[in-house]
């Protein structure tokens, strides 16, 4: 069943990210797949399972990730990737984000190095006026997305919360993801709903992206270990581009492997940080 998605203002992307790139995009329907039901006795209540992930990650402490995040636009995708780590208990991250050429091919953005932690978003080589030994701080619970989707990435953590919001959902069977066993589940989460339930480094910010989206329904689907850690979900989001009344959609998709592996991440002092005007992209 598809579902077209209108609504109020939604995620303005202000630090330029994903603004640059989404000058238009189609809506992104959601199907829904039948459940695999006695396929694998052990994959218990979906909803349940969807609802401890993000509990797992923090029981295995860090993993290394791979994010991208697909948008459409006049009618070509493009595509941001990163690649990093995370510290689940600290909810500290570090990736380095690739933001694509122009559809011409004739400019190139250099990898912009963001650091993610409990409310804030830090960014380097942002470019648009920011001395290149500065960092960019930005207060994702400022954001109307909440940065879900400002920093061409989202947040591990974040990503695995926004699945507390699952009212619904289904098993879809098992597969393979990167060679590991996982089982498929498939459903849609309430952005309301997961903020109210989230850790306290993400109330603030999924609750402004609940108001801030097009729509705080968020269709997934999500890949589970069997230790309940999450190896790859998708997430489709959806919110108003400026003054364009179409939503545009936003596929965001996050790997996690390597659980166990060493994070060392430093946040910036306050005189690497830069306190002038942004200029957007």
């Amino acid at each position: 069943m598809a579902e077209q998605w209108h609504g109020r203002r939604g995620a303005v992307v202000v630090v330029g990210l994903v603004a640059g790139v989404c000058a238009g995009a189609g809506v992104v329907g959601c199907s829904g797949g039948g459940a695999a039901a006695g396929e694998d006795a052990r994959a218990g209540d979906p909803v349940e399972a969807l609802h401890r992930a993000a509990d797992a990650l923090r029981a295995a402490g860090s993993s290394k990730a791979r994010t991208s995040m697909e948008m459409a636009t006049g009618g070509t995708r493009v595509t941001i990737r990163g690649e990093g780590v995370y510290d689940y208990r600290r909810q500290l991250g570090r990736l380095k984000v690739m933001l694509p050429q122009d559809p011409a091919g004739t400019s190139y953005h250099r990898p912009i190095t963001e650091l993610l932690a409990p409310g804030a978003l830090f960014m380097k080589n942002r470019g648009a006026g920011v001395p290149a030994d500065k960092w960019v701080r930005v207060e994702t619970a400022e954001l109307s997305d909440g940065n879900l989707v400002t920093g061409g990435a989202t947040d591990p953590l974040a990503a695995a919360e926004v699945l507390r919001g699952a009212r619904a959902a289904t098993y879809v069977g098992r597969t393979e993801v990167a060679g590991t066993s996982v089982r498929h589940y498939r459903g849609t989460a309430d952005l309301a709903v997961a903020a109210d339930d989230a850790s306290e480094g993400n109330r603030g910010s999924l609750a402004a992206a609940a108001k801030g989206f097009a729509t705080a329904r968020v269709p997934f689907d999500v890949y589970l270990d069997d230790e309940g850690r999450i190896r790859k979900v998708r997430h489709r989001f959806s919110f108003v581009n400026g003054k364009r009344a179409d939503a545009v959609a936003v596929a965001s998709t996050t790997l996690l492997y390597d659980f166990g592996a060493p994070v060392d991440v430093r946040l910036p002092a306050a005189r690497d940080i830069y306190a002038g005007r942004i200029a957007q992209d």
